[in-house]
């Protein structure tokens, strides 16, 4: 027996001096010096007496120490939980709760406020920083840089992220290691990467984009990183002459299509643009292609499935498509009411099945039978068509999430917020685009009869609850949420009322 994805993308690396992280200053870590890091991390879990099939929750910046503790958790057989760095101690306390994390690793700035989210959930807290320093890493530099691989099957369950529906009740995806290996094995295939691949990573690795699609395809071919801490537009203009490819979401190149220094000469030497996360307009493709040369590939994927579908290394590449269905995944277009498959050319839910759909929701064995099949489709919640060449065009959301920056947002859980403000009867959260996020968060208010809402001291109330991404970027009062016969608030009308109104907000 063996652990498929420890020795698959990391193993292999094993006494290897070759780069594979590129910091900030001119520093290298290699592959070796790197695995001897999470051999350390790995020992430091067993020391606290975790076991297999623990969780570890981690909420701490991006930073090869913070993919390091990835790496130790696969090596260790625990099973990696990795939170968003902007979610509040409110909402952090429910992912640690939720999964049953034996241990919660944070910032050390964030210790305080964080120790009771850890007390409540019977977790034990450490902290780590990106230089190397708290609590976790003073244990670490103590212990041995050997560690036993546990052995691990395929099917096992390796990391748990967590999403969302229209409910707001957030679900832990179970993820196997077959579900991330096979999908890390198909893209290296298809998208052509090699050991000479230099991946400049600007992705938060805290969901599937930055951790699970860009590190995983790196480590399993074999290249290296240029490691960003973030986006930061001068630094990625600035590492760029040095890459070979880039991952992006949309916001990543419409970013670098508004500055003048962006040009064909520094990104000539690129084999390959991805993006993902949210759909790529037609526009941004060919003010992309006519700058640079280069048509971004755009692939489509999420949470439960890692990436379904992606548009042709070698061939068209289809503005407005996210390509064909990867090999091995199987793609079909169903009504959402009876489940029948459609023709191509309709429109109806998308399905997916193959090795890369999860194994269900934690603890959710009615959500998880309601969106996964018994015979392994996925029941997407996206609406789509394939057209008569074969290609998968995304129509939009069964459910009602945002997509801005590449994160999602879950209108539910603002609302039930914004419901409970002084002066607000009820509201609807809806998305608007927006020619950098892709869409933005826009909140829309009914008020009582007997008092009038403040929207200032409302924005206000609401940044504790809530990540900044989430917040909405403007508020509006109406008189009555326009609503159908069946009395669903009518979200695409107050799309469509507050589209040109919100074009004309200076935000």
């Amino acid at each position: 027996m063996a652990n498929p994805l420890y020795d698959n993308l990391f193993g292999r690396h094993a006494g290897q001096a070759t780069p594979f992280l590129y910091l900030s200053h001119g520093k290298t870590i290699s592959h070796e010096t790197f695995l001897r890091m999470a051999a350390r991390y790995a020992n430091v879990f067993a020391k606290m007496g975790l076991s297999i099939g623990d969780r570890v929750a981690v909420q701490i910046d991006k930073s090869p120490q913070a993919l390091a503790v990835y790496a130790a958790s696969v090596q260790s057989g625990l099973v990696y939980l990795p939170l968003n760095t902007a979610y509040t101690p409110k909402e952090v306390s429910y992912f640690v709760e939720n999964s049953g994390a034996s241990l919660f690793i944070c910032q050390e700035s964030k210790g305080n406020e964080l120790h009771t989210v850890a007390l409540n959930a019977g977790a034990k807290l450490e902290t780590l920083n990106a230089d190397d320093t708290g609590t976790f890493a003073a244990q670490a530099k103590i212990m041995s840089a050997d560690y036993d691989t546990v052995d691990r099957d395929a099917e096992d369950l390796v990391a748990l992220l967590y999403t969302s529906g229209t409910t707001g009740r957030s679900k832990g995806t179970m993820l196997s290691q077959n579900n991330l290996l096979s999908n890390a094995q198909t893209l290296v295939d298809i998208w052509k990467f090699s050991a000479g691949d230099v991946l400049l990573h600007a992705l938060p690795i805290f969901h599937t984009h930055g951790l699970f699609v860009a590190t995983n395809v790196t480590l399993l071919a074999g290249g290296s990183m240029i490691f960003i801490p973030k986006f930061d537009l001068d630094a990625v203009i600035d590492n760029i002459s040095s890459a070979t490819t880039m991952m992006g979401v949309p916001t990543f190149y419409t970013r670098l299509l508004n500055d003048s220094r962006f040009t064909k000469e520094i990104a000539q030497h690129m084999r390959l643009f991805v993006s993902g996360s949210a759909p790529l307009l037609a526009e941004t493709h060919l003010k992309f292609e006519a700058r640079t040369g280069h048509r971004i590939l755009e692939r489509y994927g999420m949470t439960e499935t890692n990436m379904n579908t992606s548009n042709p290394f070698e061939g068209e590449r289809r503005a407005g498509t996210v390509g064909f269905p990867l090999p091995g995944v199987e793609i079909k277009i169903t009504d959402s009411k009876t489940g029948k498959k459609l023709v191509d050319g309709e429109i109806g839910e998308i399905e997916v099945r193959g090795p890369n759909v999860f194994k269900g929701y934690w603890q959710m064995p009615e959500k998880t039978a309601e969106e996964l099949r018994i015979d392994g489709f996925f029941i997407t919640g996206d609406l789509g068509r394939i057209d008569t060449d074969g290609y998968l065009h995304i129509s939009g959301r069964n459910k009602d999430v945002i997509i801005s920056g590449g994160y999602n947002i879950y209108p539910k859980e603002i609302e039930l917020l914004l419901d409970a403000q002084p002066g607000v009867m009820e509201s609807a959260i809806i998305g608007l685009p927006h020619k950098d996020l892709g869409e933005a968060v826009v909140g829309i208010l009914v008020q009582n009869n007997d008092s009038s809402p403040d929207l200032v001291q409302i924005a206000r109330n609401i940044t504790e609850s809530l990540a900044k991404y989430k917040q909405p970027r403007k508020l509006f009062v109406i008189n009555e949420l326009p609503r159908n016969t069946m009395g669903k608030v009518q979200k695409n009308r107050l799309r469509e009322d507050y589209q040109t109104v919100f074009k004309n907000i200076d935000d």
